[in-house]
């Protein structure tokens, strides 16, 4: 069997493995690393021989790390990355090459909609009813959406959102408040299977999933680079933020938004957090507007959406699709007895 790795920002890691008797045999380490001395290859190999085929990657990892001689260098890779391309190989975890996403493109809707589709599709993609997915969200009022753990009086001033008619809602992922007005801001939800993670920290997951946009954002013309722990950056400042949330099955929903064309302005009297971050930035004249996105690229943000869709389908492989009758309704039904309920919305006052 073989399994591969590519390191993030490091090398590619590929492991040739025999199972017999329920243990690893045969074990042959190849790959594009530095490895010093010549012999530490046959340690790695060894580290992983005899070990049983339900091993973790924290066990391979620990069992490859215990036969490392004190002299040994190994550049672009580590024992944890030969311990996920083992795993790979194995059957228990997972590569890009292994799924089959469908690809859904920006339907307009009321975007709280696209906040209970972020709960409904990945309960879907655990129960094998669904694909993992990828999808681009598109919306046609404005949303403050919170993260699942912040305080709405500490995030929204309530006067002036409701000046403007804003409404507040929280999603099941943590991390921070998402300004969204009609075409400001450019959203994707992607949803995996926790094989696709498997033996990556929570870290290391947020770099491994945004790496696709990150190629894409570049072919437009964006210096884009990931910063820890789930930030999305450019050589012009931060232009988006991941956040993620793990079903008890290890499945995975990675979500980022990215920053079109802002009225800084606006966001900074509904926004009381936002107003320390963005002064901290000398943003703080009038008419001022975050819009790395649309400078950087010189794009409308239906191309950058096109182009998004174009490079996904090149690299992976995907099948276009839709939402069905069935996955609307049940998101429909969340608004009224979840996402649009004080009580959820105001778990935390």
């Amino acid at each position: 069997m073989r399994g591969e790795f590519k390191v993030k920002d490091g090398k590619l890691v590929v492991v040739d493995v025999d199972v017999r008797d329920g243990h690893f045999t045969g074990t042959h380490l190849s790959g594009d690393f530095f490895l010093e001395p010549d012999s530490a290859l046959e340690q790695i190999n060894a580290g992983v021989d005899a070990m049983p085929a339900s091993s973790t990657v924290a066990q391979l990892s620990a069992a490859i790390s215990a036969r490392l001689s004190p002299d040994v260098h190994m550049v672009g890779f580590d024992p944890e990355a030969v311990a996920i391309a083992v795993r790979r190989a194995a059957g228990k975890a997972t590569g890009w090459d292994d799924l089959t996403f469908d690809l859904i493109g920006p339907q307009v809707m009321d975007p709280t909609l696209h906040v209970a589709l972020d709960q409904v599709i990945p309960d879907e993609v655990s129960r094998g009813v669904r694909n993992p997915v990828m999808r681009l969200w598109d919306w046609d009022r404005p949303l403050v959406v919170i993260g699942s753990f912040q305080s709405v009086r500490n995030e929204v001033d309530a006067e002036n959102a409701r000046r403007y008619g804003i409404k507040v809602v929280r999603r099941i992922t943590g991390g921070g408040a998402m300004f969204m007005e009609p075409g400001n801001c450019i959203t994707f939800s992607l949803v995996v299977p926790g094989s696709l993670v498997e033996g990556l920290s929570y870290e290391q997951s947020y770099a491994y999933l945004d790496d696709w946009v990150l190629e894409a954002l570049q072919e437009v013309g964006v210096h884009a680079s990931y910063k820890p722990l789930n930030d999305i950056s450019s050589d012009k400042g931060k232009i988006g933020g991941a956040a993620q949330r793990r079903l008890v099955d290890g499945t995975v929903l990675h979500h980022v938004t990215m920053s079109y064309d802002i009225d800084a302005d606006k966001m900074l009297e509904v926004l009381r957090i936002g107003r320390e971050k963005l002064s901290d930035k000398g943003i703080r004249s009038a008419n001022k507007r975050v819009d790395p996105m649309r400078s950087q690229t010189g794009m409308s943000r239906h191309q950058i959406f096109d182009h998004f869709l174009t490079y996904f389908r090149s690299r992976y492989r995907c099948v276009d699709a839709g939402y069905t009758d069935e996955e609307m309704a049940a998101a429909h039904s969340l608004l009224d007895t979840k996402f649009n309920n004080p009580e959820w919305t105001y778990r935390v006052p």
